[in-house]
């Protein structure tokens, strides 16, 4: 974990934003937050592109965008994972990346959300890939 100019490492950045957002937004992204800690515990966080929330182990696992209308979870390497759940709903075009996009009154479904975290995890991890 690295610290930003200001001093303030990226998990203090990160709770700022949420504080910040004092709205569903907010309260998804900690609830999100909070679901990749859950599911890998030895996850780092880095603050990038002057304020999204950016998770890794062993490279990039995912983002935590906030919009207007969305709090969009972007995998990196999300077109090569396996999405039983049909969690990806955004982003579906591209050939690399594949996202979430969680609007005001949507359920997480916890389980699936953290075995896809775990299948990006792991992925990172397959240097054979």
């Amino acid at each position: 974990m690295t610290t930003s100019e200001t001093g303030k490492s990226p998990s203090d950045l990160i709770d700022e934003k949420i504080a910040g957002l004092a709205d569903w937004r907010g309260e998804t992204l900690s609830k999100l937050r909070a679901l990749v800690k859950q599911a890998l515990p030895d996850v780092t966080e880095e603050w990038k592109w002057r304020g999204v929330p950016v998770w890794y182990r062993d490279g990039m696992i995912c983002t935590g965008e906030t919009y207007k209308k969305a709090v969009k979870m972007t995998f990196a390497k999300g077109a090569s994972l396996d999405d039983p759940s049909g969690l990806f709903n955004a982003s579906l075009e591209g050939n690399t990346r594949r996202a979430i996009d969680f609007h005001e009154g949507d359920t997480i479904d916890e389980d699936a959300l953290k075995a896809l975290l775990r299948a990006a995890a792991e992925r990172n991890a397959d240097k054979s890939r």
